[in-house]
C-alpha cells in the first residue's frame, strides 16, 4: 500500500477554504481541533445539544447543520453512522456548494449507499486509525497518529490533494497515510471490530470468566484474569509486537499459548469470521443494522442492559472502584 508522509501532502490547498464538520462528539471535536490549531478555517453544524454548547465553549462558529453545509468547502460529516443520511438527506445535499466535498471518516454510508452523492462534488474520506483522545493527544504532543485517506469520486481533480490536506491538518501523515479505497476501509473496519477487536474480545472475555467462576473460582479473581490483565497484553503487543510480548511474559505462558490457544480459536472461529466478511461485503450486515436502527435500536437497548446486568460488569465496577479509593487515599 502507499504510505504518506508531511512531504507527500500540500496544506496550502485549505486556504481560503472553509471546512464544515458536521458534529462535534469525540472524533468531531478532536479533528475540529487538531483541524484549527493547523490554521484551517473550521466552522461547526450540529443540532442544539450539549456537544453545540461545547464548540461554543470552544470558540468555534457553530451553526445549524444547514447552514454550515452551505458555508462550507468541506462538508466533513462526523456522526454516527446511522445519523449520516438523514442529517444528508435533512440538510446537506441541497445545501452544497457546486464543487464542494463531501467527506467522512468512515465509508460505511457512501459503500451501502444511504448517502448518493451527487456528481458534481469530490467523495473523500480521512480517517484517523485511533480513538480521538489518543489522536487530539498525539497532535498536541507534536506528532499525529496513522491515518487512511481515500477517494471515491473526483469531480475538481483537487479531490485526492484536500483529503492529504485534511490528513496532514490534523497529525496523521506525521505518523504515516494509507491511500485506501472506500470499500477498504468500510470491510476490513466493520470485520475488524465485529471479529476481534469488540464481538471476538468480548465474548472470548466473557466465556473465559464464566468458565472460571462456573468451575467455583473467585469472581474477583476470574475478572482480573480474564479481564483486567488483558491491558497488559494487548499494550506489550502494541510497543513491539507478538514476540515482544512473548518474550516478556514467562516461558510457562507462552508454551500454554502455543498449545492451547489454537483449541480455544481453531479453524472454526476462522469459519465463521469468514460468514461474517461475507456479510459486510454483500451488504446484509448494514441492511440489518439500518433497520435496528429505523426502528429504535430495540434489540440494541435490550443487549446493552444486559450486559450491564452480567456479573463479569458487575464484579468489574468493584474491582475498579477498589482501584480508585485507592488512588485517592
Amino acid at each position: 500500500m502507499n504510505i504518506l508522509h508531511d512531504k507527500d501532502a500540500n496544506l496550502s490547498v485549505l486556504d481560503g477554504q472553509t471546512v464544515a464538520v458536521i458534529g462535534y462528539g469525540s472524533q468531531g471535536s478532536a479533528q475540529a481541533l487538531c483541524m484549527r490549531d493547523s490554521g484551517v478555517n473550521v466552522i461547526i453544524g450540529s443540532i442544539k445539544d450539549a456537544s453545540y454548547d461545547q464548540a461554543v465553549a470552544d470558540g468555534f462558529d457553530v451553526m445549524p447543520i444547514a447552514e454550515a453545509a452551505a458555508k462550507g468547502d468541506v462538508i466533513h460529516i462526523l456522526l454516527p453512522d446511522e445519523f449520516h443520511a438523514v442529517a444528508y438527506d435533512n440538510d446537506i445535499k441541497d445545501n452544497m456548494k457546486d464543487g464542494a466535498a463531501l467527506s467522512c471518516s468512515h465509508g460505511f454510508n457512501i459503500v451501502y449507499e444511504q448517502i448518493v452523492p451527487p456528481d458534481n462534488i469530490d467523495v473523500i474520506m480521512v480517517a484517523p486509525k485511533s480513538p480521538a483522545t489518543e489522536e487530539r493527544k498525539a497532535y498536541l504532543e507534536g506528532f499525529g497518529v496513522p491515518g487512511l485517506v481515500a477517494v471515491k469520486q473526483d469531480a475538481t481533480g483537487q479531490a485526492r490533494d484536500i483529503a492529504l490536506a485534511m490528513a496532514k491538518a490534523m497529525g496523521f501523515t506525521r505518523a504515516g497515510c494509507l491511500e485506501c479505497t472506500f470499500e477498504q476501509e468500510t470491510y476490513e473496519d466493520l470485520f475488524g471490530e465485529q471479529t476481534v477487536l469488540c464481538g471476538g474480545t468480548v465474548d472470548l472475555m466473557k466465556a473465559g470468566f464464566e468458565t472460571l467462576v462456573e468451575a467455583g473460582y473467585p469472581p474477583e479473581m476470574a475478572y482480573f484474569e480474564c479481564v483486567h490483565e488483558l491491558k497488559l497484553i494487548v499494550d506489550l503487543i502494541y510497543e513491539g509486537g507478538i514476540q515482544r510480548m512473548n518474550a516478556v511474559i514467562s516461558n510457562t505462558a507462552e508454551w500454554g499459548e502455543y498449545t492451547t490457544g489454537p483449541k480455544i480459536v481453531g479453524p472454526e472461529v476462522k469459519e465463521r469470521m469468514k460468514e461474517a466478511l461475507k456479510a459486510i461485503e454483500d451488504g446484509s450486515f448494514a441492511k440489518k443494522w439500518m433497520e435496528e436502527s429505523k426502528n429504535g435500536c430495540p434489540n440494541l437497548l435490550a443487549k446493552r442492559k444486559a450486559l450491564g446486568e452480567h456479573p463479569v460488569e458487575i464484579v468489574g465496577n468493584k474491582i475498579r472502584d477498589l482501584f480508585e479509593r485507592q488512588s485517592k487515599s
